[in-house]
């Protein structure tokens, strides 16, 4: 019987060797992040984390779908969240993805202050974090690329100068969280505070837009119209978003089309606007672009490259290396040239009666 155990026993240490190599072989999987620079073995395939704010409006889905397009064609995987415009739920979602071994986390904050603790958290497990197109304040950010949003306010404000030169004033302004809508903001008053000190004009009004919403813009509008009695010459809008709310008050009181508006993102709805005639303008910013260029980027964090940048923007913890795309302004006059011409929207879309 001693015999029998022994041989038992031999065979039972066995087996847990081999079990044991297994599991150490499983435990390891995915959790190295990008291994060799090349990145072309499966073992060693990249993958991002990418945290969305909300994926309810157009140009979201757009970036989503850009940037997972060349991150996938570069040889990398993406997870995408979205966290429908809720701080917690984007935490939660963003330390999921971190639990599940990304390589990189790139960001589209809904509050540019609480996602300061995803920084935090990913740095803690040894992730670099790109901020994507909105900036993350107060924290140590390893990059931000995103369009000049400065340039983009004052594009909005010389347009509506240029259609209002004189009279009543209504800022209607993003997210009071987003900081990219008080970078919208400080552009609008390089163009518009000097014209306030000649007494050209007068802001009547203004007001951030709670979630970017355009129901919330519409109520913000309504107000406007009502403690001016109707008195308004101009509105300026930070997005297409809140120009249609904006519109739908002019609208209700018959002054869509001679109250010029403002807008940003070039969204479908936005250039029909302006086609027939209530929108004056938007501001196209080349999405393929920052999605492209953000996708290589965040493969390059992944693989322990230095990123050069020529601009730094400083989030009150730091210079944070950053990438500043090209902003564009369109009106009636050119939509044929920039959105049409790039593809963004068909000319039977932005045409279509």
């Amino acid at each position: 019987m001693s015999t029998k155990f022994k041989k038992f026993g031999v065979l039972l240490l066995a087996l847990v060797f081999v079990f044991s190599l297994a599991a150490c072989g499983n435990s390891d999987e995915g959790t190295e992040g990008g291994g060799s620079d090349d990145g072309e073995s499966s073992d060693d395939k990249i993958v991002i984390g990418f945290s969305m704010d909300t994926l309810q409006e157009e140009r979201w889905q757009r970036d989503r779908d850009f940037f997972v397009e060349k991150a996938e064609a570069l040889g990398a995987e993406v997870l995408v969240q979205s966290a429908n415009s809720d701080d917690a739920k984007q935490i939660s979602q963003a330390e999921n993805l971190i639990s599940q071994g990304v390589d990189v986390l790139v960001v589209v904050p809904h509050s540019a202050k609480a996602a300061a603790a995803i920084v935090e958290k990913a740095h803690e497990a040894g992730i670099k974090v790109l901020s994507y197109d909105r900036l993350i304040k107060e924290a140590d950010v390893d990059l931000y690329v995103s369009f000049d949003n400065e340039r983009v306010g004052e594009m909005q404000a010389t347009a509506i100068v240029e259609a209002a030169p004189t009279g009543n004033y209504v800022l209607i302004e993003g997210a009071d969280t987003d900081n990219n809508a008080h970078l919208f903001k400080q552009g609008q008053m390089n163009i518009l505070q000097p014209l306030v000190d000649k007494g050209d004009i007068t802001i009547v009004y203004e007001q951030f837009t709670e979630g970017w919403d355009p129901a919330n813009a519409l109520a913000n509008m309504e107000n406007a119209l009502t403690v001016n009695e109707n008195n308004i010459d101009a509105v300026v809008a930070a997005n297409d978003g809140t120009a249609g709310g904006v519109i739908q008050a002019l609208e209700q009181q018959g002054l869509a089309g001679q109250v010029p508006v403002s807008g940003q993102d070039a969204e479908l709805a936005g250039i029909q606007r302006i086609v027939e005639g209530t929108q004056t303008m938007t501001v196209y910013k080349p999405i393929k672009d920052l999605a492209y260029n953000s996708a290589q980027l965040a493969i390059d964090l992944a693989n322990g490259k230095t990123i050069e940048t020529e601009k730094v923007v400083n989030n009150d913890f730091k210079d944070v290396p950053s990438i500043l795309l090209d902003p564009i302004p369109v009106s009636k006059d050119n939509i044929d040239e920039t959105v049409i011409a790039d593809g963004f929207h068909s000319e039977e879309d932005v045409y279509a009666e």
